[in-house]
Order: C-alpha cells, then structure tokens, then sequence
C-alpha cells in the first residue's frame, strides 16, 4: 500500500501539471472504487480552477475554486500525467481533464483507492478526525508521551494509529522504532518521555529520508512520474528476517503484532 511518502512523492510529481489549470471534463470509467465515486465529482469539479494540491495523510487534496477533490490511492493506485484523450487500458478508471490538454489519470488495479468531492476538506468525515502530521509542527516527543499515558498496547501498533498520528505505515513503524532503538513490543505507556522524543525524531527522520529517495519500492507503486521509488535499497529491518543488523549482525527478527508482520533487533530494540 502507497504510505506517506509514496503519496507526498506523487504530490510533488503531479503538482506541477495542475497548479493553475482549469478542469474542463471529468471522465469516470468506473465508479465502483472502495466507496462509489459519487455524482458531485463529475458535476462539481468542471470548470473550477485548480489552486492547490497538498496531501493529509495518505489522501491527496486537489484543492479548487469551487471544493476539493480527495483522492485516496488504495493498495495498488498510482497517478499518472498524460496527453487528454490518450486511450485508457482496462485498470484506468479515472481521468480529471485540463485546460493544457493533459490529464490527471488514475490506475487502480484492486479498485480499493477512493475519490470523493468536499466543499470543506478538513471536515470531511474520512479526515476530520485523523491525527497531526508527523512531518509538522504539532507532532513531537512530548506529544505522543502524553497520548501514551496509561496505553497498555505495544508501541508499533499505538504509532500506526491514523488517531494518534497519520502516515506511520507498517514500513516505517519499524524502521523508526529501529532508529529509536525502541522494542516495537514494548507498552506503548511504558516508554520515557525521552524515547518517544527519540522515536518523534526518527519518525521524522525515516520519513524525510524515504520522500527525498522517491517512496519505498512496492510491487505495484508508481510516483507521479511513473517512476519506481528507491528507498527500499535502504531498509534496515523491514523484510529482512534472519539477515544481518547492520549495527550489530544478530539476525533480524520477525514477530506479528497488529496483524501486521513486525521487523526488528533483539539485540538494538530495548
């Protein structure tokens, strides 16, 4: 699944070709996505003028005169810029035409992405009630000390919790607690604040690290200019079962907490 940076790594792609532009027609191909795309998209949206496109979260805001577009990538979505009416193959279900004669097009193989129209974003129900950003300002050690209080759940699953705060998928949960040096089974309430200072540094960190390189590499993820991410070569833990830690060389272990496999070191993770 396309987590924050893959979808930060599509922002940055596609903003370009979509800051500044009218849309002139909405095709939808297929409205039968995880939600069914609703009406309002195709009515609402032509002839508005794009003056944005920012992210919360996983989902990407396109932001116009008129509302925004919220458009959520699913497990296997990707965007792509191409020529208006260039012909669409069987998995592309979306195209949002523009005043340049491009269009924005979306792929959804598993058709689990969304794509849905607000007149206020921030009170929309799929992002109302989300977490801050880990990226800004709101979000640091003492803050998730504070949330932490008196959690018995273990610290892996308490940072993947959109709640307490977006973005820390299954990926880059375990390759900060790696960075923290934090047991990702550990209580959630049973860490110092000065860990989670730790941990809020490394969320940062990892995050940072991964949207420079472009987005972890995933079987199906393609950034907005259709190119592959890198930072896969550059995992620590994640799918590394039984390999070598590089700081240490005892073999990486696996453990499920969440339902979610879970990578780490014996010997580093305290």
């Amino acid at each position: 699944m396309p987590e924050l940076p893959e979808v930060e790594t599509s922002r940055r792609g596609i903003e370009p070709y979509l800051r500044g532009q009218t849309i002139t027609e909405v095709v939808i191909r297929e409205r039968r996505l995880r939600w069914p795309v609703g009406l309002d998209v195709d009515r609402r949206l032509p002839d508005e003028t794009i003056t944005s496109v920012d992210r919360r979260a996983k989902y990407l805001l396109i932001n116009t005169t008129g509302g925004t577009a919220i458009l959520h990538l699913g497990m296997s979505g990707s965007l792509s810029i191409v020529e208006r009416g260039t012909p669409a193959t069987v998995h592309e279900h979306v195209d949002i035409e523009l005043g340049s004669g491009k269009a924005l097009r979306l792929r959804d193989p598993r058709r689990f992405g969304s794509l849905h129209f607000a007149d206020d974003a921030a009170s929309h129900w799929l992002l109302k009630d989300l977490g801050p950003e880990p990226l800004g300002n709101r979000f640091d050690g003492d803050y998730l000390w504070r949330k932490s209080r008196g959690r018995r759940i273990a610290i892996k699953p308490f940072i993947m919790d959109a709640k307490i705060v977006v973005g820390v998928g299954n990926i880059y949960a375990s390759e900060s607690l790696y960075l923290a040096g934090i047991n990702p089974k550990r209580a959630a309430g049973r860490v110092s604040r000065e860990r989670y200072q730790w941990l809020a540094d490394a969320i940062r960190t990892v995050l940072e690290k991964s949207i420079a390189a472009g987005g972890t590499t995933l079987r199906d993820f393609l950034g907005g200019n259709g190119e592959a991410g890198y930072f896969a070569q550059e995992l620590e833990v994640y799918d590394r079962a039984d390999e070598p830690c590089r700081a240490c060389g005892r073999p990486i272990s696996v453990v499920v907490l969440g339902q979610r496999a879970t990578y780490y070191c014996k010997d580093c993770q305290k």
